[in-house]
């Protein structure tokens, strides 16, 4: 379904929440999204813009599975089927992101939000960022851009990005920005895959999609986007980037970042802004989400039966994994570990527990910790290498880390005390009340 087809929907259900009353975008809008989260929002007026925001769309693993109709756990199965079995989406030449054209661009007409009262500007968070490569083709994936003029923003470029071996070898980069995306799109461009796969192939994959031909860059894009913004990016040509809150929910630090230069806007007619909190709920769902299949089929593949995998909110939906195993041997824990490690690298601390613990429930993994785990032989203590920029504990520079995999697995043969959770008899409450 579409970006307006999904509002519609969860509208007549009953689940978004309406602001009728004026609202400000900066510093308005992002505290009441982050006070109602996950409740998505809509901003029907936005004192400084003529344009809708809607928020929060997206903020759980169950959202997202009711989106395509599928339980929780098949959605790992689902991700992993569309990243090997990608299929290329219809191209059209007349699309709804394209309604109104904007020449001259202006970015304080759009609702740009200001978040957080430290922040370097107005940030985009939300958009999928597309570009192409003469030997690689196209690639999609999510950059931050702080506004600092009317038609120019500062985008983070992460290196060892494939945006980032893009712009490296050519010097400039036409680009789209694309906001107000569905979510198979916008898991697709979370993904991680390899350089020369075009990710709205995996967004099709998901689900079905039409892409156009850009009005002013010579890029596909998808055609039911709300907003897309069209321009280039200059390796050379460089602005400060930040303060700007992160995935760890801290600010991150101020860099020199390449100059996106805005020169045409396109949009539907009454368009709507998609806001996406950085460091909240939404923000980490489309972050960890993605990882889990990487770190299914890798622990699978270290000879383990991996049942599911929650790159878990608490550990900020990227430093730390809870894998769920059927454990048939006493090195399961362990290979478990080893290959949750592989999965991700940027994982930190990694959990593996039984079938009978429920993975998205923080108090039986830490009953798990507490009943079955000793650290003395149950828990892996990695050297020191690279894990992740986004950890503010990790050596500056140079991203060095600990990491550690605790097996919170139960031995197959009990020595002592039993492992297993007690049951409660079952029965119909409403017999009785």
């Amino acid at each position: 379904m579409g970006f307006r087809e999904y509002l519609k929907k969860i509208d007549e259900e009953g689940h978004l929440r309406k602001v009728d009353v004026e609202v400000s975008k900066k510093l308005e809008i992002s505290g009441i999204l982050k006070e109602i989260e996950p409740t998505p929002v809509m901003f029907n007026n936005v004192k400084e813009s003529e344009f809708r925001v809607v928020g929060n769309m997206i903020c759980t693993k169950n959202v997202i599975a009711s989106y395509f109709g599928v339980s929780p756990a098949d959605l790992i199965p689902m991700l992993s089927k569309a990243i090997s079995e990608y299929s290329e989406p219809e191209v059209v030449s007349k699309a709804p992101c394209q309604e109104v054209i904007e020449s001259n661009v202006d970015l304080d007409k759009l609702p740009i939000l200001f978040h957080c009262e430290k922040d370097g500007g107005n940030y985009i968070s939300s958009a999928v960022v597309i570009t192409r490569d003469p030997d690689y083709g196209q690639n999609m994936d999510f950059h931050r851009a702080m506004q600092f003029f009317k038609d120019k923003f500062s985008t983070r470029i992460v290196r060892g990005r494939h945006f980032h071996t893009f712009l490296e070898k050519n010097g400039e980069l036409e680009v789209a920005f694309c906001i107000g995306n569905t979510p198979n799109i916008l898991i697709a461009g979370a993904t991680s895959v390899d350089i020369g796969v075009d990710e709205l192939y995996i967004a099709n994959a998901l689900e079905p999609i039409n892409i156009v031909k850009a009005n002013s860059v010579d890029l596909l894009i998808p055609a039911e986007a709300e907003f897309v913004l069209e321009g280039r990016v200059y390796l050379e040509e460089k602005h400060s980037e930040g303060p700007f809150v992160d995935l760890t929910e801290t600010y991150d630090i101020v860099r020199e970042e390449p100059i996106f230069e805005v020169k045409k806007i396109t949009h539907r007619k009454d368009a709507i802004w998609q806001a996406l909190l950085p460091g909240a709920l939404e923000h980490k769902i489309l972050m960890g989400m993605p990882r889990e299949p990487t770190i299914f089929n890798e622990v699978n593949k270290a000879g383990v039966k991996c049942l599911d995998v929650n790159v878990n909110p608490g550990g900020c939906s990227w430093l730390h994994a809870i894998i769920q195993i059927d454990k048939k041997s006493e090195d399961d824990g362990k290979k478990a570990i080893e290959g949750a490690f592989t999965g991700h690298t940027s994982c930190k601390h990694v959990f593996i527990v039984d079938k009978d613990i429920n993975i998205y429930d923080p108090l039986s993994v830490e009953w798990a910790m507490a009943t079955r785990f000793q650290g003395d032989f149950r828990m892996v203590i990695k050297d020191k290498e690279p894990g992740s920029s986004l950890d503010p504990s990790a050596e500056p520079g140079t991203k060095m880390t600990t990491k550690i995999g605790f097996d919170l697995t139960k031995p197959l043969v009990a020595k002592g005390k039993s492992f297993d959770i007690a049951e409660f008899p079952k029965v119909d409450i409403n017999k009785y009340f």
